[in-house]
């Protein structure tokens, strides 16, 4: 990242602060208990989630990831460890609102998007991963 321009740098820092901000806000009213689903979700809405409270653990799991990594993005330290943890998350939001709950498919593109401009910032950082041995 040291090489890009200063705006750019400061995009970037945006961004993920911006992403940082969405995950520190939803892991909080999760655990918080004070996001409560509407009853009058879609069934297949309804069935995920009674999916993954179900198994007593993958929630919170998911949610308490999604904390620390989202500190780990507003305070600038572990991006590039925390974009890695992020993508899979990314990822299954985007096809979450592809496949199951379109009316969030906006904020999960930017979530994506922004997860994958990380990844092309930070490649350099990445390029031990892929030599192989």
């Amino acid at each position: 990242m040291d090489q890009l321009s200063k705006p750019i740098k400061i995009t970037v820092i945006i961004l993920r602060t911006l992403m940082g901000l969405v995950f520190i806000a939803s892991a909080i009213a999760v655990l918080g208990g004070f996001a409560k689903a509407p009853p009058d979700l879609p069934e297949k809405v309804q069935t995920f989630q009674k999916g993954m409270e179900a198994t007593g653990y993958l929630l919170y799991l998911i949610k308490i990831t999604e904390l620390i990594c989202g500190l780990l993005l507003v305070s600038g330290r572990f991006v590039p460890l925390a974009s890695v943890i992020f993508f899979p998350i990314t990822l299954n939001i985007f096809l979450y609102h592809i496949f199951v709950f379109p009316q969030g498919l906006p904020l999960a593109i930017f979530l994506l998007v922004v997860n994958l401009v990380l990844a092309y910032v930070h490649r350099e950082k990445y390029r031990p991963l892929f030599q192989a041995k």
